[in-house]
């Protein structure tokens, strides 16, 4: 007997709730609710493929669902959530794999970015934008990308980007100083 076929996923579907059948504790589930989108972006991000960041969301969240029972809270659970993507994102970006195996890119997260815009022209600004900023942000040493994703896209404060890179908030007042410059050079050279 032929297995039904698989239908296809959006990524922002596939993070909107956890896997069927899965019986999470209350609290757990709201943290998944709150967090699993931005989580997604963050690796997609640091990881530039989809496919790949919406495994490493699941990852995430398995390795944070194992370890719920003993997060102290010495850390807000966003920062506890973020350290562990950006540990998961080195990790698989050091692999093997990740050095040897390249994939096509996906564009259908730059397609939606045009929203319900009947304007064609402003999609392809859009779109183009979206692959110049992440062709910068790939041109930039990966310390200052990371710095410039978690204060600009993830809304972090200085103190908390310092403690999930271990550094003192004044280093990555700094360092962003810094990051920000070299993404300006490596966006202007994208033009």
């Amino acid at each position: 007997m032929a297995d039904p076929p698989e239908a296809t996923v959006e990524p922002s579907e596939a993070l909107a709730a956890p896997p069927p059948g899965a019986r999470l504790p209350p609290e757990f589930s709201a943290v998944y609710a709150t967090h699993s989108q931005p989580i997604y972006y963050l690796a997609l991000r640091l990881l530039g493929d989809p496919a790949q960041a919406q495994d490493a969301v699941h990852d995430v969240f398995l390795k944070a669902f194992r370890n719920f029972a003993g997060f102290r809270g010495d850390s807000e659970i966003r920062t506890w959530l973020y350290r562990i993507t950006l540990n998961h994102c080195s990790n698989l970006r050091q692999s093997w794999s990740a050095r040897n195996i390249h994939t096509a890119p996906d564009d259908s997260l730059f397609d939606q970015l045009g929203g319900d815009s009947p304007n064609p022209l402003r999609v392809l600004e859009t779109k183009e934008l979206g692959e110049r900023i992440q062709r910068a942000l790939d041109a930039i040493p990966p310390e200052y990308r990371l710095l410039l994703l978690l204060v600009a896209d993830q809304e972090l404060s200085y103190e908390q980007v310092g403690e999930l890179t271990r550094q003192t908030a004044d280093a990555v007042r700094g360092k962003l100083h810094r990051a920000r410059k070299a993404f300006s050079v490596a966006f202007a050279k994208t033009a």
